[in-house]
């Protein structure tokens, strides 16, 4: 892709934006940037910037005027009026990952779905690099894509998580090996319908070629029903114990795996639960794409250090496990979680409501949940649909209940910070929350 001498427009400067603003500029484009926020909120970031011209508060016709390249960050829609009428007039309209993807010389490794996409994405660039792969792990997660252009050098791959936002935006990015995780209920505000949702998510195996691998979940239908093309190898990889499928990947037992007839054990505590079983098939089958050998990946699995936020064992305090899952921000998130765990959970739930029902928790709480702290403005609405169930407390804050949970938990116990809710209303983002509640834990005495 040719960049000398075009004058381009970003659309938003969140962390991908002002990386394709590097990239464009890096290659010899005039790099303009539009975006919602006040040109004051924006100061810090177009620090050292090479930006020609910038639109703030909101997006105008006269932003895109005499642009040939449009690059629009993920949170921007598509379907956006301006970006509508830019592609009429024959202008490109592009997303940063496929911005980045044209500059890419090794084999991509892509993962979606709505739940266990940044574990599998880290598990498997863990996996290829005790393999001995030299490997780019971002997207979605952590470095913008652009920014593995940025640096430049030679590596055996990219592994790169991949949104639904972000798939809607490709046009010519190929992934080498791509999976398909799960499709749930997100994003509603984005997508009309869980079709719709769904469809963004298949656009992973969009430009696959023949020699290609597409790892699929076929224990949800949504996934099963995804049409590969001609010549990919279709992987299709099943979770449930015992399996339901004739697929050539699945779980042999709670914690084992068969893997192209290898078999693996998941030993790590940060690899527990049925999910993750799930994650780690998908990450097996990707790895094993590349060429990773059975004793590397066993290896890669037993040594898999875990997401922060992600089932991450904080402490464990007089025979009480304190685990922090911030990133459980929907019900599916917490009803996976919960099932990692047989008995002696004392649960912390809420924050912020995304307007999904509570209920569907109601069956894993039985013999497994012994006690249910509430926090955050959807505290009643879910004491209101769980609290018939287990003794419940409203806590109102994260550190009164886990000064409620030290009290109550005994030996045995887990504690498991796994909200079911966003965080905004009284955190930045799960991340913060997350770390708030290692802070407390682990002043606890």
């Amino acid at each position: 892709m040719r960049l000398a001498g075009r004058k381009a427009l970003v659309v938003g400067l969140g962390k991908s934006g002002v990386a394709a603003v590097r990239l464009l500029a890096d290659r010899g484009a005039r790099v303009a940037v539009a975006d919602d926020k006040k040109a004051a909120d924006l100061t810090p970031m177009l620090e050292g910037l090479p930006v020609s011209e910038l639109f703030a508060g909101g997006l105008s016709e006269a932003a895109f005027r005499d642009r040939d390249l449009v690059v629009a960050s993920p949170g921007v829609p598509p379907s956006l009026p301006l970006l509508a009428q830019a592609r009429a007039r024959g202008v490109e309209v592009i997303g940063e990952v496929e911005l980045a993807s044209r500059f890419i010389e090794e084999p991509i490794a892509g993962i979606t779905g709505t739940n266990g996409k940044s574990t599998t994405t880290a598990l498997t660039a863990h996996l290829l690099t005790r393999s001995g792969f030299s490997v780019f792990a971002g997207g979605n997660l952590g470095d913008a894509l652009s920014n593995r252009v940025l640096r430049g050098g030679r590596l055996d791959a990219t592994v790169c998580e991949l949104s639904s936002y972000q798939l809607e935006g490709i046009v010519s990015l190929r992934c080498a090996a791509a999976t398909v995780l799960n499709v749930t209920p997100d994003h509603i505000e984005r997508h009309p319908s869980l079709t719709s949702y769904a469809k963004a998510k298949e656009r992973i195996f969009l430009n696959q070629r023949e020699g290609d691998a597409a790892a699929l979940n076929v224990a949800d239908s949504r996934v099963a029903a995804m049409r590969t093309n001609p010549g990919v190898a279709r992987r299709e990889f099943d979770p449930r114990f015992p399996r339901a499928s004739g697929a050539p990947a699945y779980r042999t037992g709670p914690r084992t795996l068969s893997v192209h007839g290898e078999s693996y054990e998941l030993r790590a505590a940060t690899l527990r639960g049925a999910h993750n079983a799930e994650n780690a098939l998908a990450a097996l089958l990707l790895a094993t794409h590349f060429g990773a050998r059975r004793e590397a990946l066993q290896e890669g699995l037993d040594s898999y250090p875990g997401l922060p936020h992600r089932l991450e064992p904080v402490r464990t305090l007089d025979g009480v496990e304190w685990i922090n899952d911030s990133k459980a921000t929907n019900v599916d998130s917490v009803e996976k979680s919960l099932s990692a765990f047989e008995r002696g959970v004392v649960l912390i739930m809420g924050g912020k409501g995304k307007g999904a029902p509570y209920a569907p928790l109601r069956s894993l709480f039985k013999g497994r949940v012994e006690a249910l702290l509430t926090i955050g403005e959807d505290a009643e609405r879910i004491e209101q649909e769980l609290g018939d169930l287990v003794p419940t407390t409203s806590c109102k804050d994260l550190l009164r209940a886990c000064t409620e949970a030290r009290r109550i938990a005994r030996s045995g116990s887990v504690v498991l910070l796994s909200p079911a809710c966003a965080s905004y209303d009284q955190f930045k983002n799960f991340e913060d929350r997350g770390e708030r509640f290692k802070e407390i834990v682990r002043r606890i005495e």
